[in-house]
């Protein structure tokens, strides 16, 4: 039965990936919606401009008032918790521990006691290199080495529902390379479409990082790119459908495509021929680099999701075409 009924809480709800939710759930005609963000001084407030919603909070004041008096903003069916901060190169670990990890602990506890469904988001980035597997049917995550903090702070969030025993009653959603219309807010953390698009408009050309491993070719390090439009259908399908399941689940597209394909997937959608120039990776990321990344999305597919993805090259041609290059925001779409 749908948990999506009553009201429903996304955290992060004006970044990228949450305002595309945000979207879906309006497609549905579903707009008893509270959003939590931290809209700063960034122009993310600008995914919110389309959606249709109940109420906005910040996330700060969120979190205050929900100490003080846990039942202080009613009663929710569903919460989506996507709020975090995102960025792989952030060297505060204290802060990453208390955003991603304590409140992420706060928010289940409160979940669980009130009986809310609780999809959360993981992240590829908590199996490292994928030495030891992509598998999120492996119940061993100690054994998972992140890269990065940012990865860590997922982990150690994983770890800690594991080791408590509410794992099973929690959905965490571990997101592959998601790519889509409401990231341009994002700056070096957005997609490669996204940046390649504005240097195409700019330079006519795109740079990708060369391989430092002779195992791989320039551009040829892989990775499951996923389109933000399937991302949110999946997200949602354990509060519309799968509403008993629990766990762990990969979200990815179930392929691995090279940097060179999705190039030229973009210089396609623009009706251009490829230039594309390979610069040297920066020293920074070279030993937090992941060449190769593909989600087995098995788990997903036995708990009933049975929606075909949307193939690369159609995804970066919706994706410039409809948004990029008319400058629109999901919700922004023209009536048909």
């Amino acid at each position: 039965m749908s948990t999506l009924n009553g009201r429903i809480l996304v955290t992060g709800g004006a970044g990228f990936i949450g305002s595309a939710l945000v979207w879906a759930l309006n497609q549905r005609g579903i707009t008893n919606i509270v959003i939590t963000d931290v809209l700063g001084s960034d122009e993310k407030w600008k995914n919110l401009v389309p959606l249709r919603y109940s109420d906005y909070i910040e996330a700060g004041v969120f979190r205050q008032k929900l100490n003080e008096d846990p039942d202080s903003f009613g009663r929710f069916t569903t919460l989506f918790h996507l709020g975090a901060c995102s960025a792989t190169t952030e060297r505060n670990a204290s802060y990453l521990a208390d955003n991603n990890f304590a409140f992420t602990k706060e928010l289940a506890i409160w979940a669980l006691d009130r009986g809310i469904r609780f999809i959360y988001a993981s992240s590829a980035a908590t199996y490292g290199d994928g030495a030891e597997g992509m598998d999120d049917q492996d119940p061993q995550l100690h054994r998972l080495r992140p890269l990065n903090m940012y990865g860590y702070s997922k982990h150690l969030f994983d770890l800690w529902a594991q080791s408590h025993g509410c794992l099973e009653r929690l959905v965490g959603v571990k997101y592959f390379n998601v790519f889509g219309p409401n990231e341009d807010h994002k700056g070096d953390m957005r997609s490669l479409v996204n940046k390649a698009f504005q240097q195409i408009q700019t330079t006519g050309q795109v740079q990708l990082f060369k391989s430092h491993r002779p195992d791989y070719k320039d551009g040829e390090q892989m990775r499951d790119f996923l389109y933000v439009k399937d991302a949110v259908e999946m997200t949602i399908h354990f509060a519309e459908t799968a509403t008993s399941a629990g766990g762990l689940y990969n979200l990815g597209s179930g392929e691995a495509n090279t940097w060179i394909t999705l190039a030229e997937g973009i210089f396609s959608a623009l009706g251009r021929d490829p230039r594309i120039e390979f610069i040297p990776m920066p020293e920074v990321l070279r030993g937090k680099y992941q060449y190769y990344t593909r989600a087995d999305i098995t788990k997903l597919r036995s708990q009933g999701y049975d929606r075909p993805m949307t193939s690369l090259r159609e995804a970066v041609r919706d994706y410039v075409q409809n948004y990029l290059v008319p400058n629109r925001k999901l919700g922004d779409e023209p009536c048909s």
